[in-house]
This record gives C-alpha cells, structure tokens and sequence, in this order.
C-alpha cells in the first residue's frame, strides 16, 4: 500500500552540523519537480493493503540521483548516507547516516514507474504557458461574436506560433553484439546445462550431448583470422544439429517421463525454441533478416533497429520518438519495436494545440515525416513544414533563393534535438541502457529525459534572473538621458562598456556572466529600442 506524504520544506530539514546552502543544485532541483504528479502516478501502482512502500520522492529522487551521478544502485546508498544535500532532495526530515533503502530496492523503484506515468511526469515538468485569446483590444475591446463578415471567423481561429521539432533514436541496450554462431552456441549451453540439471535431480541417465564436440566446433570459427562465409555456414548447420538433438531430449523427459520444470524454464525454453526456428529459416533461405529476430536471449524483446548512422547502421535497443519545445522533450512513443515515425506526427501536433491553444507555426522533422499527406494535411492548417515544396522549383529565382534560405535556416533550428540525443547519451547514460528488464528499460530512458528538462529549467532560471536585473540596469539607464542624443553604434559600444565596469563591480548580482555581457546587452539595446 501506499501513503501520501507532505512535502519536505528546505526549512524543515534538521542539520546538526550547520546550515545547507539554499543555492546548491540539488536544493533548486527538488523546488523544479512536480512532486504532486509524482504521487499521484505513483499511487497508481498499489493496491489499499499490506506494508507501506517507501514514499513516491524516495523512489522517484534515487534514479535522478543515479542518472545524474552516474553510478550504480550500490554507489547510490552510498552517496545519500553521506551526503546531506540528497537526503533533503530524497524529502529525508533530518541528516542521517544510513540510507532509507538497500541497493537492490532500485530495481523496484523502477518498475513503479512505468511509460505512461513517466509521460505524465515529464509533462508536469516543463513550464507552461497561457493559452492564446481568440482577441485583443487592438479590435476595440469587442469579443470576436461581436464583428462582422470573414474578420469574426477568421479572429475565431488561433494564430499559429512557436515551433515543433520531433525526431526519434535508439538507446541501445547492454548485449553483445549480435552474431548467429554465438546466439547458437549460447543456446546450446543453455540446453546442456538444463539437461545435467535435470539428469542430476531425478537420478536419471545422462544422455550424449556431444558437449566437447560442440565446443570445439565453435572455438574453430570464433577463433579464426578469416571467416569466410562458407566457414560460417558449416557452424551454424552444425549448431543447429546440436541443439535439435538437445531439444529433442527434454520434449522426451516431458512427454515419456511426465517431467515437469518451473515457469520461468519453460519460458526460456520458448525463447530458445523460437531461436531454433529463426535460425533455421534464415540458414535454408540464405537470408540474414526475419521477423521479429531475437538478438538476445536474456531480453529476447530487443529488436534491431535500422537508423543508417555512420558508426553502426543497425542498433539494438529501444526506439524513442520525442517532440521539443523550447528546448524541452516529451515522449511520443517509446517501444522495442521498430516503428515507423511518421505515426506519431498528428498526434504530436494535436497533443501541441492541446497544450497551447495553436497549432505551431513551424514544424521541424527529418526527410522521413515529409510525404503528399504530412505536407498537404501542414498546408491546411498553415503549418510549415521543414522542407522544399514538391512540384516543379518556381521560375522566379528570387522565390527559390528566399525558399533555400529558409530551408537551411530550418535544417540549423533542428540541430537542438540531435544535441538533445547527443546530451542523453553522454551525459545521462542513453547510450547504453544497464536496465535488463524491458519495463526498467523504459523507466531509465523516461528518467534521463526528466534530468535533461529539469538541467533546461535550471538554466532557464539563472538566465531569468540575470535578464531581470539586465532589464532594470537598462530602464535606469536607458532614460536617464545620457546617451539619448547618440547614435545606435555609440550607443550600443556605450551601454556594453559601462555593463562591463558594472558586471566587475560588486552591485552586478551574477558576476559569472562577465564573459556573455557585451553580447547580451547588445541583444537587450536592440530588443528595447
């Protein structure tokens, strides 16, 4: 069962060996989340009985905290039993010295967070706006009912604005690369091994496996400089003979003599069956691709997953499909099959006018979202899409020029989301999922995307904060009347100087941006003017 629990205030937490800095990261961070949310998905997952489960801060805190340091679930315990600033982020009332929750309790945490509630997490997360009116009192003050003509319908309908960008990736999983020699003989060991298992608990006669035989007959192509396809093929037909025969013997034990193993043998036994299937196909058809091919047998639910990238054409893992927004991502789809991303794109721009009130004025997407129903069904909305137009280029060169302009110009806006790939992955462990289970899978991908939004949000602050004391410098100095006789370069050359000698005195605020105040005040002297 579970227990709602009252949020931890930063005044309330007791620290007997000083005071916590109020400015620290992991202080601002626990301010950012929506801890209500959090309860709310998390109370989802448990019934009205038997023991209370740790609170919904505890679970959801210790994975930000193993994303963002990067460390395992033992280094976690450790980290929180001596650090005080995660004991305040894990909603903790006091300093302790131990940790409220073992290392192996991690994987239970990240269960309980299945896709659907780390999307409604994510969600909460990022800052929203105010909806658009359908009218202003630049018409007067008069409601949109009260005009007349084409002008009321069309004030009735949003403006569009902002911009969409969507793309998708795979964050590969921790498996071997995939080879079907190896995925042969790993599952004739698997057999070997039930088969002794077996043998040895009844009292039974062990039967001949040809073990040693089998090994070797591996060990001589993995072995080898060369391995020429013919080489490969004799392996695998002789693998294959092997684990026929060892399939052949505990179907006998089964049917002759009535044996009876646990569920979770069965299951593997079902994933080794369906190996033996796949491989025989591929190996009499002379083809290397079938349906829904396991690459794994310890997460026989990865797929291969074809993106074309220049340091490996095909990854194995799960594929997320993320829209962005200012710099903020939410999930689309996430799956370990491999789907085709044009499926979400009306759903991701419905799910933007949802949240908003409009449709965006730009929608940034790879060559693969673009086809005649994407670009049509954009265009009548006045949507535009990333992109030349199809048909004949114009004959006026001007538009063309115009066109190609705007197309590079959209190609560089979209760059945000593949930083965005880049960032998880070196950062947040995208780039290797440690998770073995596929509901775990889900749960670290959804949590690295929450670190990097709540990073966004974090900055996005710190930029507020110097931006409002930037604005009011400006005010006092834009009309004091010092320089309003100046011209924009003088004037301009003018407030960057003086921004600096203020930035280096001790009335600046945030001296750690000496370095971005001529530019960011130069783009301040344009934008008030």
């Amino acid at each position: 069962m579970y227990r709602k629990v009252s949020q931890l205030k930063f005044e309330d937490f007791i620290f007997p060996y000083g005071e916590l800095n109020p400015d620290n990261e992991w202080v601002k961070m626990a301010n950012l989340i929506p801890w209500d949310t959090v309860e709310r998905e998390y109370a989802k997952q448990f019934v009205d009985n038997g023991h209370p489960a740790h609170s919904a801060r505890i679970a959801l805190g210790a994975l930000i905290i193993k994303q963002k340091l990067k460390c395992s679930d033992e280094w976690v315990v450790r980290h929180v039993s001596e650090n005080p600033y995660l004991q305040y982020f894990l909603g903790m009332k006091e300093y302790g010295s131990s940790c409220p929750f073992g290392a192996s309790t991690m994987v239970e945490f990240r269960k309980r967070f299945p896709p659907e509630s780390m999307a409604a997490i994510l969600e909460a997360s990022i800052p929203k706006e105010e909806k658009q009116e359908d009218y202003d009192d630049t018409d007067g003050g008069q409601p949109p009912a009260e005009q007349n003509g084409t002008d009321a319908k069309e004030s009735e309908k949003p403006k569009n604005k902002g911009t969409l960008i969507m793309d998708a990736t795979c964050c590969p999983a921790d498996i071997a690369f995939p080879q079907d020699f190896q995925l042969l003989n790993h599952a004739r060991e698997i057999l070997e091994q039930t088969i002794r298992d077996v043998c040895k608990e009844h009292g039974w006669r062990m039967p001949r496996t040809y073990c040693e035989k089998a090994r070797q007959d591996y060990l001589n192509l993995s072995k080898s400089k060369k391995r020429t396809e013919k080489a490969i093929r004799k392996c695998i037909r002789k693998q294959l003979g092997y684990i026929r025969r060892d399939l052949g013997y505990i179907i006998g034990f089964i049917r002759d003599k009535g044996l009876k193993l646990d569920q979770a043998v069965y299951d593997l036994l079902n994933v080794l069956t369906t190996l033996y299937e796949q491989q025989l196909y591929m190996f009499e058809n002379r083809t290397h691709s079938v349906p829904n091919k396991i690459v794994s047998i310890r997460q026989y639910w990865v797929r291969p997953i074809v993106r074309g990238k220049a340091h490996a054409n095909t990854e194995f893992g799960a594929k997320v499909h993320i829209s962005m927004v200012d710099g903020y991502a939410r999930i689309e789809r996430l799956s370990f099959e491999a789907f085709n991303e044009v499926g979400d794109f009306y759903n991701a721009i419905e799910g933007y006018r949802k949240n908003y009130g409009y449709y965006p004025e730009r929608v940034l997407v790879d060559k693969i979202y673009r086809n005649r129903q994407t670009i049509a069904w954009c265009k009548e909305r006045g949507i535009q899409i990333t992109g030349p137009a199809l048909g004949r280029p114009p004959k006026d060169k001007e538009i063309t020029k115009e066109a190609k302009k705007q197309e590079y110009q959209d190609i560089c806006d979209r760059n945000i989301v593949e930083s965005e790939f880049g960032v998880g992955k070196r950062a947040y462990g995208l780039n290797r999922i440690m998770a073995h289970l596929p509901e775990t899978s889900f749960c670290v991908i959804g949590v690295a995307l929450l670190c990097m939004n709540l990073a966004k949000r974090l900055r996005s602050l710190c930029f507020d904060l110097f931006s409002l004391w930037l604005k009011k410098w400006f005010l006092r100095v834009r009309y004091s009347g010092r320089f309003l006789k100046m011209g924009w370069l003088r004037s301009t050359l003018y407030i960057g100087k003086a921004a600096c000698i203020a930035a280096f005195s001790s009335r600046c605020p945030m001296s750690g941006f000496l370095p971005f105040s001529v530019p960011v005040l130069c783009a301040y002297r344009a934008y008030i003017s």
